[in-house]
């Protein structure tokens, strides 16, 4: 079993550089699916659901060439089987995404393509789901919520349906603007992505391109909040500035300096931090996959905070974790009560989800003493080597095997 051995009670300080986009990547890969020609795809973050990803292509019958760590060619051309490989796809949640690109292939997912015609039944006990069309014909589609996981799996599959999609109260993070950019690249005829309006126009055939993914907003909002919660300084690159503006304006509001260059963002929390209250919202709001490590940060913030999860359910399970390390969180339903303490102490602590887990980071970061980490496999399914980035900053942090 792996872990991470983190001796906290440093200020982070230095340079460390963002690499392309999960939540872009695991989209944009499926996607070249659709192609009828190779895709070359750069600025691929090197973590494990972008390696789980590539490897169901593979198992689908595409050729993947790897060129580095972060650019990969994939010919689907070679592709022979619809059916994504059980025991990889149940491990990723953005596995669904293989849907929406095989189908040219649950709620919101599901209605979707059900407005093009598409038929659903679920197999293997409910374990599974097969989704069939005869042939996709464009619709009308209204998101009863805003979804991004939706969203996109619906454009992926309305990019080679006959006539014309409408998607509306459609999501608008970065990474649907990213798909978007990536699938009109190939031929694709999608207007509105970044609003709550997306038309998307079928065409007959999609080509081969090279892109290169965005920067990742929530890595680059780790960094940032763990550049806070240690009271360091440091530079934040290869990022757009743009797609960071709902976090920096709440690390502002808690006393840090953030200055935006063209591609990179400096933080500066030397003179403390206080307290603040969040809200998380669909973008453009705070992102919901920001909130742990908000929560981790305000923990060691000067005052109360209040966080109210507005987009997930249950998103407080880690909460119990922070307490652990000596966090003074209390939680009813979707509100986090968080009264700052002057510093925390080590503990041994697990990571409940992805997010939770960078809050965990965070939070050792910040505690006086050795804390280990566990369950490090949900880290590595969204981090770019963080070990590696996190020691750049000066931090003593060790990936160790028990």
């Amino acid at each position: 079993m792996d872990k991470f051995v983190v001796c906290g009670g440093k200020p982070l300080a230095g340079e460390v550089t963002i690499c392309g986009a999960k939540n872009a990547a695991v989209a944009i890969i499926p996607a070249t699916i659709l192609a009828d020609g190779p895709c070359r795809l750069e600025n691929i973050p090197d973590i494990s659901d972008v390696k789980a990803m590539f490897e169901i292509l593979q198992k689908l019958g595409a050729s993947v060439e790897k060129v580095d760590d972060n650019t990969y060619i994939v010919d689907p051309t070679t592709i022979n089987s619809c059916e994504a490989v059980f025991d990889l796809a149940r491990n990723m949640r953005a596995s669904y995404y293989l849907l929406g690109a095989l189908l040219r292939p649950i709620d919101q997912h599901l209605k979707g393509f059900a407005s093009m015609g598409a038929d659903h039944r679920l197999i293997d006990s409910g374990d599974a789901i097969e989704v069939k069309a005869d042939r996709l014909i464009g619709g009308y589609v209204y998101m009863d919520v805003v979804s991004v996981g939706a969203t996109m799996n619906v454009m992926l599959a309305a990019v080679k349906a006959d006539g014309t999609t409408i998607i509306e109260n459609a999501a608008r993070e970065p990474h649907i603007v990213d798909l978007a950019n990536f699938l009109n690249t190939m031929g694709a005829n999608i207007k509105g992505a970044g609003t709550d309006v997306i038309k998307i126009q079928g065409v007959e055939s999609l080509h081969g391109t090279t892109y290169s993914i965005i920067p990742d907003q929530i890595e680059a909002g780790t960094y940032m909040a763990a550049v806070a919660a240690t009271k360091g300084r440091a530079v934040i690159k290869n990022v757009t500035p743009k797609h960071l503006e709902s976090i920096t304006a709440k690390l502002r509001e808690m006393g840090v300096m953030v200055c935006e260059g063209d591609d990179s963002v400096s933080v500066d929390a030397t003179a403390g931090i206080k307290r603040c209250n969040i809200k998380t919202m669909p973008h453009p709001g705070f992102p919901t996959d920001m909130q742990p490590q908000a929560v981790a940060l305000l923990s060691v913030a000067e005052g109360t905070s209040i966080v109210n999860e507005a987009v997930w359910e249950s998103r407080f399970q880690y909460v119990d974790q922070l307490i652990k390390l000596g966090a003074q969180i209390s939680v009813n339903g979707r509100i986090a009560i968080i009264d700052g303490v002057k510093s925390l102490t080590a503990a041994d602590v697990e990571a409940t989800d992805l997010r939770a887990g960078a809050a965990m980071i965070i939070a050792a970061l910040c505690a006086d003493g050795e804390s280990t980490i566990s369950s490090i496999k949900y880290i590595e399914r969204g981090y770019d080597r963080v070990v590696e980035k996190f020691k750049g900053l000066g931090a003593d942090i060790e990936k160790v095997s028990v």
